[in-house]
């Protein structure tokens, strides 16, 4: 499979809208929609279209701040949505590598995401995966992070 990473583009849009969740879905994540809205007006965000054989398959928003005052903030993952049809492809997987080299081009050594460890759908057991480490809690979810 041919995966790459982009940045959102008038091309690739329309397609990252369209991923899961959508306003109204239980999800632990929140709706794509929202996420690039919130991109849009936070100047630190990165979000990235992930194509896998020229489909769009899924969406990561990363976000670059260290200067924050919250480190769980200032590098590290805040969304990921992946396909329905896409899921346990390696697409996921990809996603979190593209992000922590992007932290090591930035010389950040560590990424951080936080999770619903709760919720049915909890994606705590791919991040553990991933190699994320559960190291405390924020906001009612879990942090992990991940040394890059």
């Amino acid at each position: 499979m041919d995966l790459r990473i982009e940045p959102l583009t008038r091309d690739n849009l329309d397609d990252v809208l369209r991923l899961p969740p959508q306003a109204g879905d239980d999800e632990p994540v929140a709706p794509t929609a929202w996420s690039v809205a919130e991109a849009y007006v936070q100047p630190t965000a990165w979000p990235r279209a992930i194509i896998a054989d020229g489909t769009v398959t899924g969406f990561v928003m990363a976000n670059w701040s260290p200067e924050e005052s919250e480190p769980a903030f200032r590098a590290g993952i805040w969304r990921m949505n992946v396909a329905e049809d896409a899921r346990r492809r390696g697409i996921g997987r990809f996603a979190v590598e593209q992000v922590a080299a992007e932290a090591r081009r930035r010389g950040v050594d560590r990424i951080t995401v936080l999770w619903d460890a709760g919720h049915p759908r909890s994606p705590e057991g791919f991040y553990l995966r991933c190699g994320f480490l559960p190291i405390g809690e924020l906001f009612g979810q879990r942090l992990g992070e991940l040394i890059v």
